[in-house]
């Protein structure tokens, strides 16, 4: 990221007398030299010298998104270290990301890219794509928006140890997808990255991260998971080696599908109300998490989009898809937030429910078939990585 950037190379680009800029890809590399330009949320001054074109690169660093980003560009360039800014242009840079990634793999079809606004403050983009060849229903959705916090949300942050007043103002920027793949072999992968800020009566700010990464497999390949769950320890372990074990489990209880006795997949990371060590740190933990979706997820995409299935294992889909929006309408904090939320958009808060699903009275799989083994995973959550090591060591 560009702030770091700067801290690591001070001293050099001192030495170079012009001005650098790198593009906002998670590379920590240099990827450009120029004069007076800089990709990102910051102007550095070499020599006491006025970056004069910065106020132009904004305006072209947008044109990359799927959509104009929530807030005025004039305004995120005015505040370009300002955390709100930051996360903003995170989330966006990351739907656009992802739907270019998931665009790339798909031969029928692209994404319908709405832009919404509310009254409140803030508004969304929204993208889906419906009935492709790859992806049944995709949707990738980002929402910037301020406001007064009604009265279910205070409670509910409350009763997680937030102190708060009776008349919040807040700011919530995040970016969450869901997938459904026509392919029964594919998984569905969600994942959620957020900030939230809230104003407390004397001025001062209360702040926090959230998010996670998870999947959802219909048929259980065990490789497909640690694969997965790889990706995400190396972008946890980059800031913090406790983080894994410990958003890993946390993700396990958390998409748990209480009154079926199983949870909703084979895991990923989840955590919440992250305010340590410092508000940067957690923001670039959020980042690598982010910046982690596309290489956990899109090689299973690649690997089984042209696997044969038939009718029995597009039943079985269609009734794990129901065990999918049973979490999501019940347990999920995110949609009961959205929906308690004052002008919400509907449409996009249940962007994650899949186009078809299904309901049957009393299902039970047959006993050793690969349907009952993905159900065995889902009721006794795996250590995917922890197996792997051990598996290396006896080999």
């Amino acid at each position: 990221m560009a702030t770091n950037f700067m801290l690591r190379n001070w001293k050099s680009l001192r030495s170079i007398g012009i001005y650098c800029y790198v593009t906002w890809s998670g590379s920590k590399n240099l990827k450009h030299v120029g004069t007076g330009i800089v990709t990102g949320f910051a102007a550095y001054s070499v020599s006491k010298v006025t970056v004069s074109a910065a106020q132009n690169d904004l305006h072209n660093y947008v044109k990359t998104f799927m959509a104009e980003p929530i807030t005025a560009v004039e305004k995120l360039q005015k505040n370009q270290n300002d955390m709100k800014t930051k996360m903003e242009l995170l989330v966006m840079k990351t739907q656009a990301d992802f739907c270019r990634a998931l665009e790339s793999l798909e031969s029928n079809g692209s994404f319908k890219v709405d832009r919404w606004t509310r009254k409140e403050g803030g508004g969304g983009i929204t993208c889906v794509l419906q009935d492709g060849e790859v992806f049944e229903k995709a949707g990738v959705n980002v929402s910037v928006v301020t406001g007064v916090l009604p009265p279910n949300a205070i409670q509910q942050m409350r009763a997680r140890g937030k102190k708060m007043g009776d008349s919040v103002p807040f700011f919530a920027a995040g970016v969450s997808a869901v997938i459904h793949p026509r392919n029964p072999m594919i998984p569905t992968i969600h994942f959620n990255y957020r900030y939230f800020e809230v104003e407390n009566p004397d001025g001062t700010t209360q702040w926090w991260f959230g998010g996670g990464t998870d999947l959802t497999p219909y048929y259980l390949d065990e490789e497909d998971a640690k694969h997965f769950h790889k990706a995400l320890r190396a972008a946890c372990d980059k800031h913090d080696p406790s983080y894994y074990a410990k958003f890993k489990e946390w993700c396990d209880n958390y998409f748990n599908i209480v009154h079926r006795e199983e949870r909703r997949g084979v895991g990923g990371i989840f955590f919440d109300d992250l305010d340590t060590p410092n508000q940067n740190e957690a923001f670039q933990f959020v980042t690598s998490c982010a910046e982690a979706v596309i290489p956990s997820y899109i090689p299973l995409v690649e690997k089984h989009k042209d696997d044969g299935y038939g009718y029995r294992e597009r039943q079985w889909q269609l009734l794990r898809r129901g065990r999918y929006v049973e979490f999501n309408l019940i347990y999920d904090r995110g949609t009961k937030f959205g929906l308690y939320t004052p002008g919400a958009r509907y449409e996009s808060i249940l962007m994650s429910l899949p186009l078809n699903a299904k309901w049957e009275y009393m299902h039970e799989p047959e006993a050793g078939s690969k349907e009952s083994q993905l159900l065995e995973v889902l009721k006794n959550p795996r250590n995917w990585l922890d197996e792997a090591k051990s598996s290396n060591a006896h080999a």
